[in-house]
């Protein structure tokens, strides 16, 4: 298998995943917050050269393998024949495969019509993880989202719609310390209401270097929150949210209080220990270093 960097990214959920690099980088790359392919010129790998590495990946792994995570950072922007034809080498190649899966930019899968969208999904691209950030206007402009917040929810729609998977991301404390961290996560919940994913992860904005968001942290500009406000942040979300079911976690890193579970199931032991974290009665862990 051949990598364009060293660094591999990947959520959480696919670390047993084969890594399949289609694409170098991400196709926006303009989110103030993301520092993950800052040091990238974004370009879709020749087709060739994906059937190539799929060949290598079977003589390394063998044919047994289960699971493959179409990277870096939007598979979806491919042209749709492209994207159709890795998919059906990898089923043709791993017999045993049960999920092929991606991140998916919001501009990109706009950019799909319904028809398109379908025929990737009964190709075998099973999973979607698509980065929804907040439900805001305010914050998605913010952050440089690119898309409104009737946009995302267009995209994510339109990817349940067609049968994917849908795995959407939010961010919590992105407004900082001092803005409408209430507005935030209150439309974020109303979104999510409305997209209807399968599953949902609530992360904890932490700077990165080299970002503009980062940089503004750096300047003063942008006051990280406190973990009780990220606490107060994830009990509002958990309030609000009324998809079922709904696979929730809370667990990445970036968080001060592991939560994984369903809702509607799991909401008030979600609830009750929020409530427990905030009293001080449940010692909070160390997370990602949020110094920069």
């Amino acid at each position: 298998m051949r990598y364009d960097s060293d660094i591999l990214y990947r959520p959480p959920g696919e670390w047993k995943s084969y890594l399949l690099q289609c694409t170098i980088g991400c196709s926006y790359n303009k989110c103030t917050f993301c520092a993950m392919y800052k040091e990238k010129k974004f370009r879709i790998r020749p087709v060739e050269e994906i059937l190539e590495d799929i060949d290598m990946a079977r003589d390394y792994y063998g044919p047994g393998l289960k699971r493959v995570f179409l990277m870096d950072g939007d598979a979806v922007i491919m042209k749709t024949d492209d994207l159709i034809r890795v998919l059906r080498k990898l089923y043709d190649t791993f017999p045993a495969l049960e999920k092929v899966t991606t991140y998916a930019g919001p501009r990109s899968t706009l950019a799909k019509s319904p028809e398109e969208l379908k025929a990737i999904r009964d190709a075998g691209l099973n999973r979607a993880y698509l980065g929804v950030e907040s439900g805001s206007d305010a914050v998605l402009k913010a952050i440089n989202k690119g898309v409104t917040a009737a946009q995302m929810l267009e995209a994510g729609q339109k990817l349940v719609a067609a049968g994917f998977d849908l795995w959407a991301i939010v961010i919590m404390g992105l407004t900082g310390q001092d803005g409408d961290w209430e507005e935030h996560i209150l439309s974020t919940a109303k979104m999510i209401n409305a997209m209807k994913p399968r599953h949902l992860s609530a992360m904890t904005f932490a700077p990165a270097k080299g970002t503009p968001l980062g940089e503004d942290v750096l300047a003063g500009r942008f006051k990280v929150c406190t973990p009780d406000q990220i606490l107060e942040e994830c009990h509002l979300l958990v309030e609000n949210l009324d998809v079922d079911p709904l696979h929730f976690t809370s667990n990445h890193a970036s968080n001060y209080l592991p939560l994984k579970g369903g809702l509607p199931e799991d909401r008030q032991k979600f609830l009750d220990l929020l409530d427990q974290a905030l009293a001080g009665k449940i010692r909070l862990r160390r997370t990602l270093n949020r110094g920069i």
